[in-house]
């Protein structure tokens, strides 16, 4: 394929964008090589700007589960920017998707709109905090809930170790109050509460892990977690921004059966606008202000643009169910498509996969947590992006990264996909 217009794209981009993008992973570092600039998208496909289409498997990090410029959609911000963009006042609508999303999700009375995931999983864990009168939270290495300070800590020595900023710009101050765990692994997280009681406000992870590669919860995580937290009366955060809407009309809630105290979510709400939201029992959403003295605002909150997307989408989802039997089914054929190619050629691999969310490993053992996902062949996955992407499969440029499936895939596309797998295992 040619790239010759994304690439004097990306080199104009650079002279005033920093990295030359909005978003580091865009920038192919951890791929090498130029990013590819989308100039439209449709269905199941992106078309780029020198006129190559490609089969997409991240949808915009999750948001398009049912395809590109899906007409429902696309008539709802047409007819609601009409009538105006952005009001900075209440609308009919935020309370019609408010209850919509209320009535499809477990365990949550209210719920407030953001407008981003960043600032939904800021804004959750600052509730926690205020709502238990507690600073402590618990994170796990690996997952990722936004570039709030709180967030960008890594693990440091030891079994209970404070955490230690990890970008220049987060100060140590905000770095002790978080607590690094590994994921799936509860008796770490048991050592960490013991040697904290009384001072943790909330335990906040993906409940299907997303930014380490799909990782799904090992059986017993979960409903360990939420034993703990129960016993020492921690406010358990599900980030749900990838999962939520996705994995079931419920999210990973409904799916695996856990409830969460808090739950953030974005991607899907937004129906692919800037949307986050976090929401609660009504007891724990009572204490945001203007209820309570937890504060968190902004003006473009409920965007009417956003809340018409959001809802189209959640009602498509809502009135057609079938629709998560019908992408967890495609997502199981690709995974069998490629895990018996990978197996014939040889290749040391594993593949996770739960519902949509599905990733490719080229690591021998079992991927269950950060160390573990680390492990795989970064050199082989870079083969592995750029042979997929000359045949006109889009991956995640990161071997860190899920893939997400769309329901506007046909089988052929999956065939397609599977057969590159095939031609680049050759070359692996």
């Amino acid at each position: 394929m040619i790239y010759q217009r994304s690439s004097a794209l990306f080199a104009e981009a650079q002279k005033v964008i920093p990295g030359g993008v909005n978003s580091p992973v865009r920038a192919f570092k951890a791929v090498g090589g130029d990013p590819i600039f989308v100039k439209e998208a449709k269905g199941a496909y992106l078309f780029d700007e020198d006129g190559n289409r490609l089969i997409d498997y991240i949808n915009s990090w999750g948001p398009m589960i049912l395809g590109h410029a899906y007409p429902p959609v696309v008539d709802a911000v047409v007819q609601k920017a009409k009538k105006g963009t952005s009001f900075g006042m209440p609308t009919e609508i935020e309370i019609k998707i408010a209850e919509l999303a209320v009535a499809m999700v477990p365990n949550i009375d209210k719920i407030r709109f953001v407008n981003s995931g960043t600032e939904a999983c800021m804004s959750a864990v600052r509730l926690a905090r205020g709502y238990t009168g507690r600073d402590k939270i618990i994170k796990f290495a690996g997952c990722y809930h936004g570039h709030s300070d709180s967030f960008l800590i890594q693990a440091g020595s030891g079994a209970v170790t404070f955490g230690s900023p990890n970008s220049p710009g987060v100060t140590q101050g905000t770095a002790k109050d978080t607590l690094l765990a590994r994921y799936n692994d509860l008796e770490h997280v048991e050592s960490i509460v013991n040697s904290n009681k009384g001072e943790i406000a909330c335990i906040i992870i993906e409940p299907v892990a997303g930014n380490m590669g799909c990782i799904p919860p090992v059986p017993g995580f979960l409903e360990g977690l939420r034993t703990l937290c129960d016993a020492h009366d921690i406010l358990l955060i599900f980030d749900e921004v990838m999962t939520g809407f996705r994995l079931a009309q419920g999210g990973a809630q409904e799916l695996l059966g856990v409830d969460a105290d808090i739950v953030t979510f974005g991607k899907v709400i937004g129906g692919g606008l800037p949307v986050g939201a976090f929401a609660a029992r009504e007891e724990i959403m009572n204490h945001l202000a203007p209820l309570g003295p937890v504060y968190q605002a902004g003006t473009l909150s409920g965007n009417p643009l956003a809340m018409a997307a959001g809802l189209a989408m959640l009602t498509e989802l809502h009135t057609q169910p079938e629709i998560f039997k019908s992408i967890e089914e495609k997502t199981a054929y690709l995974h069998k498509g490629m895990a018996e190619v990978l197996t014939a050629k040889g290749i040391v691999h594993t593949i996770n996969r739960l519902g949509s969310m599905i990733s490719v490993h080229f690591a021998e053992d079992k991927v269950v947590d950060f160390d573990t996902a680390a492990n795989g062949n970064n050199d082989t996955f870079k083969k592995f992006f750029h042979g997929m992407l000359e045949r006109g499969i889009y991956i995640a440029p990161s071997a860190f990264e899920t893939w997400f499936i769309t329901d506007a895939l046909s089988y052929e596309d999956l065939d397609e996909t599977i057969k590159a797998v095939e031609s680049i295992a050759n070359h692996l």
